[in-house]
């Protein structure tokens, strides 16, 4: 099959498509190299070093001999992305693409307006050209479940049946986003089951949990191919941050009491999930939504996991001001059967998981930058913020 990968380059995107052309796949790799600009942008790095992307496709093509065909451009050109499309003519399209991080979003009114320009209206023009040139392509969108919030209700995937006075109807399932990146996923999830209805398109929303992990089959083949691993405050997940404060001898810094419940997966369920998807495609004009996780865990949980992992002294510390709006305990279980039913058979987080985190870690610790852990982004704005940005006039 012809794949698409879009943000090709990335954390997932690069893993994704070795994984895709080991499996026999013609793949293309697509992106801006965005994400490494806003590692210049922030002034942090990636722990575990990456080459530049045309050698990791020729150090690919070295080991494996096999062949992936990287293409530079940006999803918000709408001429690059039609000719993409209309030259690579894929079957299948695994769109990684945007800017992924929730703090990134929220730092301030620049950040917001750029994350939500570059996601919704990169995506909107994928769609206009997957419509336009072959309707029949399989749009693969990574989505999150950051979409739905924290609701006192179950999470079910996509869709929740309704009834309301006296009339039954399926409906999207509500959506409680916490931060703009979010918010565009939202606008993402809209607009393609839009597309899907009206014109016809076929699409598979991946409501994807936290992903941990930096090792595949294929990344550790080589050096050169290793992808990354985040661990700094605006970038970096949780898991991947106590890790690190654990190897370097910081205290892991929990959130108030730690009970924010979130999905997660391995990086390699990440893999096995988009092939899933790929290989069992939606219908013409369906528009359907896989909840990506395969367990929850909360901060606090977390913590204790990578404190038993870890062979030295941990100590924890419970910072009460968050610098996230988000509901510290509350009602959390999220339905995620349907890649299971399509055969997906977990990576569960285990200790010797997170003490090959741990050893990654610990591998690349001269590159750890402390400061960079400290989160920085505010998600509340007060007047003297807005002032200090110079968009709120002095009073005189």
């Amino acid at each position: 099959m012809r794949i698409l990968v879009l943000g090709g380059d990335g954390y997932l995107g690069w893993p994704t498509a070795l994984h895709l052309s080991r499996r026999g796949h013609d793949v293309g790799v697509v992106d801006n190299f965005a994400r490494r600009g806003y590692d210049l942008e922030m002034g942090v790095d990636s722990l575990v070093p990456i080459t530049q992307l045309q050698q990791r496709v020729k150090r690919w093509e070295d080991v494996s001999g096999l062949r992936v065909e990287p293409y530079v451009g940006d999803l918000c050109d709408a001429a690059f992305v039609y000719r993409l499309v209309a030259e690579f003519r894929p079957e299948a399209i695994v769109h990684f693409a945007e800017q992924r991080s929730a703090p990134y979003s929220m730092i301030d009114r620049h950040h917001a307006v750029y994350t939500q320009t570059n996601n919704v209206v990169g995506n909107l023009n994928l769609l206009y050209a997957i419509a336009e040139i072959d309707p029949s392509i399989h749009l693969v969108k990574l989505g999150t479940m950051g979409e739905y919030g924290t609701p006192n209700i179950d999470i079910e995937e996509g869709f929740i049946e309704i009834t309301h006075r006296g009339r039954t109807d399926v409906l999207p399932y509500p959506k409680q986003p916490g931060s703009f990146y979010h918010l565009s996923k939202v606008h993402d999830s809209a607009n393609i089951m839009f597309a899907c209805r009206i014109w016809g398109l076929r699409s598979t929303d991946l409501n994807q949990g936290i992903v941990y992990g930096q090792e595949t089959d294929e990344t550790v083949l080589h050096p050169e191919l290793a992808t990354r691993f985040d661990y700094d405050g605006v970038f970096g997940t949780v898991l991947n941050r106590f890790c690190v404060q654990a190897v370097v001898g910081h205290p892991l810094t929990v959130y108030g009491k730690g009970g924010q419940t979130r999905g997660m997966l391995d990086i390699r369920d990440t893999l096995a999930c988009v092939e899933l998807a790929i290989t069992n495609p939606a219908e013409e004009g369906e528009y359907r939504v896989f909840n990506q996780f395969t367990e929850s865990f909360s901060v606090a949980e977390l913590a204790e996991m990578v404190a038993a992992a870890f062979p030295g002294r941990v100590t924890v510390a419970n910072i009460d001001d968050n610098p996230r709006v988000e509901k510290e305990e509350h009602y959390y279980r999220a339905a995620h059967t349907k890649l299971l039913d399509l055969g997906l058979v977990p990576h569960l987080l285990s200790g010797s998981t997170i003490s090959s985190l741990l050893a990654v870690a610990d591998r690349h610790r001269d590159r750890v930058d402390p400061a960079a852990i400290e989160a920085t982004v505010q998600w509340r704005k007060t007047a003297s913020s807005l002032a200090t940005a110079g968009l709120v006039a002095e009073s005189r």
